[in-house]
């Protein structure tokens, strides 16, 4: 799937005041070229999940390389800057080296997803950027995921935009579509991300059509059909969903490409809307539901007679969990490994690696996470895969950035290789326990 470039402006303020407040104290006391290690992990996955997809790799690399202070960046945080922090900001390019995970992969409790080195200088201030992008975009790839295993082969599109920011619509398009979504509505997203497009037509539509002689249903479905031809989907539950299909038939005819049902138990609708097409002959036209969609209304619908589903709210709002609960920790200062003890809150010293270990039937046992300056730990007879890959080096990008269409391959090649459970929508462990090796604790 191509990639089409966002227009060149600075992410810099993209961030919490914060870390400018610490790169001033730093640079101040000369503690801001200490070399450190930063890494992303989540203590937990949201309630109720047994895995964690990881998105938004791809938009953070492309935010990264305009993470520059020009001129309108520093006058905006000239008032509590002084002078040697903006001079340092002037001339700041991230010149340190990222690993993580790959987009796509799944990841579980306390998976190092991404390590972030260089100076604490360089490094503190991508800490809101880099969170708010993973953050986003996993939680809403992981309920894609959930949303996806539930729907089985039957397409699904995303259609979400008018349910949460402008901006966020787009990142949430895009991480629908590496969750495993066929199309997206927003257009934005199409045009940004190379993603396939769809859309019907609303409500709206066919209330326009209405005269001082009543509703004319009709109307609307001839003006749709006239132009977009007999392949578009027309919108059945307006009024009386029985005489709307009737309508739709006698309007496109048999060949008509679908009807979406927007309301209602569209369970029992589904199955009432199935028989009348075929009795009508139609039989190739399609059935599209809609309305407060979510993967247990999903998977209870599985059953019945649904060709694709159009998901929203749920959707863009993480179906519950809109963050991923991921945090951004120091592991280490110049090779010493340091940790916080704060309950609940606590994390693990040093710079970590992992791997995957697997049975040869490609079933993963366990993740295993160990210090990055030690050799792999064994894993017997399993198979072990290494999680981490680098990304910037030098802060400059390492190889060819993979597709959205590759990590989304990735993540469907991941979740055959889950225990069965954890593909369930229950409350449960996570679907792989995570080891940690030579566990470090300043």
């Amino acid at each position: 799937m191509g990639q089409v470039s966002t227009p060149v402006s600075s992410t810099a303020l993209l961030t919490d005041q914060y870390e400018l407040t610490m790169l001033a104290a730093a640079l101040r006391d000369g503690t801001a070229q200490r070399r450190c290690g930063f890494e992303v992990f989540a203590r937990r996955l949201p309630d109720g999940r047994r895995y964690g997809v990881v998105g938004g790799v791809g938009r953070l690399l492309d935010e990264l390389t305009r993470f520059r202070f020009g001129p309108a960046e520093l006058d905006s945080v000239a008032e509590f800057c002084d002078r040697d922090t903006l001079d340092w900001l002037a001339a700041f390019r991230f010149a340190g080296d990222i690993d993580g995970y790959r987009e796509g992969d799944l990841y579980f409790p306390g998976s190092p997803i991404l390590s972030v080195r260089g100076s604490f200088a360089e490094c503190v201030l991508l800490e809101t950027l880099i969170l708010s992008i993973l953050n986003h975009d996993s939680a809403i790839a992981s309920a894609a995921a959930r949303m996806r295993s539930a729907a089985g082969d039957r397409p699904m599109i995303e259609m979400g935009s008018r349910r949460t920011h402008e901006e966020a619509a787009v990142a949430s398009a895009r991480a629908a579509y590496l969750g495993g979504f066929t199309a997206t509505s927003n257009l934005e997203a199409v045009r940004r991300h190379g993603i396939p497009g769809a859309g019907t037509s609303a409500h709206a539509f066919t209330l326009l059509h209405t005269t001082a002689d009543g509703a004319d249903e009709a109307a609307a479905f001839r003006a749709q059909v006239a132009a977009h031809g007999i392949g578009t989907t027309l919108l059945v539950d307006t009024y009386d969903i029985t005489r709307g299909v009737q309508t739709a038939i006698e309007v496109a005819g048999t060949d008509l490409g679908g009807v979406r049902i927007d309301s209602g138990d569209l369970g029992v609708l589904a199955r009432q809307v199935r028989k009348q097409l075929d009795d009508l002959g139609a039989t190739r036209t399609r059935i599209v539901v809609s309305g407060d969609l979510d993967e247990f209304a999903i998977a209870a619908l599985r059953g019945e007679p649904v060709d694709a589903y159009g998901v929203g709210t749920s959707l863009v709002t993480g179906s519950g969990a809109p963050t991923a609960g991921m945090v951004y920790k120091l592991v280490e200062v110049d090779g010493i490994p340091v940790a916080k003890r704060s309950i609940s809150k606590a994390s693990r010293g040093g710079v970590k690696r992992a791997l995957r270990a697997a049975r040869d039937t490609g079933t993963v046992v366990e993740e295993v996470v160990y210090p990055a300056d030690s050799t792999p730990p064994a894993t017997g007879t399993l198979e072990a895969r290494e999680l981490q890959v680098p990304l910037l080096r030098g802060g400059e990008p390492v190889g060819d950035r993979p597709a959205l269409d590759d990590s989304r391959d990735l993540l469907l090649r991941s979740l055959v290789t889950l225990p069965w459970e954890g593909l369930r929508l229950t409350h449960g462990e996570p679907a792989v326990a995570t080891r940690f090796v030579a566990e470090e604790r300043a």
